[in-house]
């Protein structure tokens, strides 16, 4: 198996917004879905690992825009694991449209979790082997977000639709949740250049999260995601938009 995968998709009215750019939330399901597809060809993919009772989930997401490609193109993502670390199992990815022009590049942190005790399994210890491969030009992977104080405050549930078939919130709903926090006049007038997404613990059916958020200094919006006392960091992310 060639270890640079390629997809092609479409960008049309289902996943853009108002303005009819690709909404970021979709961005991360083309790197999930081209994950997710070249891990099946790996022999490690969801119906593989599930018969380990073991599945892949997402820790942090770091993503630089160049542009957000627009309803009626189409665009073509390129994707590869780097070499596993200690705890987890990086992967790059790199979107071009039509013309090879770069629109977006990212790094996302996989791990490996037990169905049924929801544990993370050390990658030396779970015997899944995912070759890596290093091209140059991968962006590093992000530290973890210093929690901020936040003055906005808004609270959402989590809904049946929200839910992927490992039973917890999908990593590409936090962004439409993020998203929905800033009018579409903000939006209108500014773009989003880079934002990371750190996943503290899955959300579940259900539960209800408390999501804090603010504008910080260098121009970037900070978010937080918090649950009941007992489990009281869902996620943090930080926008970085430009005028």
């Amino acid at each position: 198996m060639e270890p640079i995968y390629q997809q092609t998709f479409s960008v049309d009215d289902s996943r853009v917004d108002c303005r009819g750019y690709l909404k970021p939330s979709q961005l991360l399901f083309f790197i999930q879905q081209t994950s997710g597809e070249h891990s099946a060809a790996l022999s490690v993919g969801y119906e593989d690992l599930l018969k380990r009772r073991l599945f892949w989930a997402v820790t942090r997401h770091r993503v630089q825009i160049t542009r957000l490609p627009h309803s009626g193109e189409s665009i073509r993502v390129e994707t590869w694991p780097m070499p596993a670390t200690r705890v987890a199992y990086p992967r790059s990815t790199v979107a071009y449209d039509e013309n090879g022009n770069e629109c977006f590049r990212a790094i996302t942190l996989w791990v490996l979790m037990d169905l049924d005790t929801r544990n993370m399994i050390l990658p030396g210890k779970s015997e899944i082997l995912v070759p890596g491969t290093l091209r140059g030009g991968e962006l590093t992977v992000p530290g973890a977000l210093v929690p901020k104080t936040l003055t906005g405050e808004v609270g959402r549930r989590v809904c049946f639709t929200d839910l992927d078939r490992n039973g917890h919130m999908n990593n590409t709903r936090y962004m439409d949740w993020v998203a929905d926090l800033l009018p579409s006049s903000f939006h209108r007038v500014h773009n989003l250049r880079e934002f990371v997404i750190c996943y503290h613990t899955e959300a579940r059916e259900g539960q209800s999260l408390t999501l804090r958020y603010d504008a910080i200094p260098q121009g970037a919006v900070q978010v937080e995601g918090f649950g009941e006392e007992q489990n009281p960091r869902i996620f943090t992310a930080r926008l970085i938009y430009e005028d």
